[in-house]
């Protein structure tokens, strides 16, 4: 038995259940605020961050990259032909690579600062530090997205991949990272036609299709978000 507690519009949380999509796992899903630190999930992950796996006969498994590494361990048989993570160490290198650039600088310099200003703090108390967005975050974010689309592109013009050859953890997280930008409006498509055309493959798998289906009432995507031909 799984269990995924997440929240819908965490990136982090967006690449754990692709990855569980494609590895075919069904996972119950547990939606959390990190910012309401609830002391049951602090129980979890005293780092109060999500996501977090729950594994029947394990310890808590925090965060994407630590949940990244499980699955391939457990369940990397699953994908037979060419796991998530590689199968040579070479590929596994350069995965990993690609990993820690949209889990960390990615993260730290578009997503996180988009989906916090943009979405989470709509949710949050003045004292847990909601309140109206910051202008100038969200500008440096919208800037900082183009040389990371620049960068995607030229990768998937490189490759038939990000990372090479075949489908991977690096492409998993970046286009969960590049979604919530993506239901925000914040990504200039029109800029790079390799990173688009490779987006609209990943878009196109099964296992993004819960992703596409996360709608918040209060703020509705941008029109070409579930569209596959955008």
């Amino acid at each position: 038995m799984l269990t995924l507690f997440h929240h819908p519009f965490c990136p982090h949380s967006r690449f754990v259940r692709l990855a569980l999509g494609e590895y075919a796992l069904e996972a119950a899903l547990g939606e959390e605020r990190p910012w309401e630190r609830r002391d049951g999930f602090l129980m979890l992950n005293p780092a109060g961050t999500t996501p977090v796996l729950v594994v029947e006969g394990y310890p808590p498994i925090p965060g994407a990259s630590v949940i990244a590494e499980y699955l391939h361990e457990a369940h990397g048989d699953r994908l037979e032909e060419y796991p998530l993570l590689g199968r040579e160490l070479h590929d596994r290198v350069e995965i990993r690579r690609l990993l820690a650039w949209f889990n960390d600088k990615f993260f730290a310099e578009v997503s996180g600062p988009l989906v916090t200003e943009r979405f989470f703090k709509r949710h949050m108390t003045v004292d847990q530090g909601g309140g109206p967005p910051d202008t100038d975050t969200l500008r440096a974010a919208r800037a900082n997205i183009r040389y990371h689309l620049a960068y995607i592109g030229w990768l998937a013009q490189k490759r038939d991949w990000l990372a090479g050859d075949r489908l991977s953890y690096a492409d998993l997280a970046a286009a969960a990272h590049l979604s919530v930008a993506d239901y925000l409006g914040d990504v200039p498509w029109t800029e790079d036609e390799n990173a688009k055309n490779w987006y609209a493959r990943v878009k196109s798998r099964p296992s993004f299709r819960p992703i596409l289906a996360d709608v918040s009432a209060g703020l509705p995507p941008a029109k070409t978000y579930a569209d596959l031909d955008f």
